[in-house]
This record gives C-alpha cells, sequence and structure tokens, in this order.
C-alpha cells in the first residue's frame, strides 16, 4: 500500500456533522466489536480536549484526542484509523500534531494508554512503556511516556 500522510488533511472538528462522523469513527473501531455502548467512547474530558481529524479526500480516515491531567502532562487518547488506511502515515500524522499541540501548551511529559498491538507503533515515536495499566474490553493496555 501506498503512503497517504503527504496527501491527508488534519484539522479539529467545526461542526456537530464532524463530531458525529468524529465520534462515529471512534466508536467503530474502538468500542463496536466488543460492545454496543456507543458512550464509552467518550469521557469526562470531551468538553476541553483538543480533537483531530484526518481527512484523505472526503473521507474521514482517523482521529485522536489529546487532554491535559496537569499544566505540564498531557494524555494522548482515542487514536483510531480506518481500517483500510492503517499503516500509510495516518497514525503517525494525528499523533505528530497531537505531541505539537502538547509540547506548545507547555508539556513536558505525554502519557498514554496502548493496547499491545500498538505498542510498537508508540514505540517508533519515543513512547517507552512503563508498566501494564488495565484490561478494557478483555484487552490489556500498557501505559506509556515519551518526556520534552
Amino acid at each position: 500500500m501506498s503512503n497517504c500522510s503527504e496527501s491527508l488533511l488534519i484539522r479539529e472538528p467545526r461542526s456537530g456533522v464532524d463530531f458525529g462522523l468524529y465520534y462515529d469513527l471512534r466508536w467503530r473501531i474502538l468500542r463496536e466489536p466488543w460492545t454496543a455502548q456507543r458512550e464509552t467512547a467518550r469521557d469526562e474530558h470531551e468538553d476541553t480536549a483538543h480533537h483531530l481529524m484526518a481527512f484523505s479526500g472526503d473521507q474521514l480516515v482517523g482521529v485522536g484526542r489529546l487532554h491535559f491531567l496537569t499544566a505540564d502532562a498531557a494524555q494522548v487518547r482515542y487514536m483510531a484509523v480506518e481500517d483500510g488506511f492503517k499503516g500509510q502515515g495516518v497514525g503517525s500524522a494525528i499523533l505528530g500534531e497531537l505531541e505539537e499541540r502538547a509540547w506548545e501548551r507547555g508539556a513536558r511529559r505525554i502519557v498514554l494508554n496502548a493496547r499491545e498491538g500498538a505498542i510498537h507503533f508508540y514505540e517508533r515515536h519515543g513512547y517507552r512503556s512503563t508498566g501494564h495499566s488495565s484490561e478494557l474490553f478483555g484487552i490489556a493496555h500498557w501505559e506509556m511516556e515519551k518526556l520534552r
């Protein structure tokens, strides 16, 4: 497959329609295989978080979110890429933009909880595992961090 990251448009959701698409992709990729409960793809940080969408042409192909835990620590959550676009730079583009926003706003540390299958992706982007985090829907997650 070719790398589509050069033709990606990364932007924030701008409307109710955008947020509908954003939350739908997040739920379909991260939760639907394990639960029909759409609310599991949202949490208490939605209103204060930085949300990003990645488009290839008119198609939404990936999403990600960043929120601050403290003045100098941010967390990446809900990274999701459409199945047909995985391995093409979509996740890397979203993560890079989220990191840039975190660093610009004073973060000295970015944390996340990675599924086992995503650990190598985050390691390639400079994150290191700090230990087992939790299980969600029977999927092990690992705490990871990146320091500035």
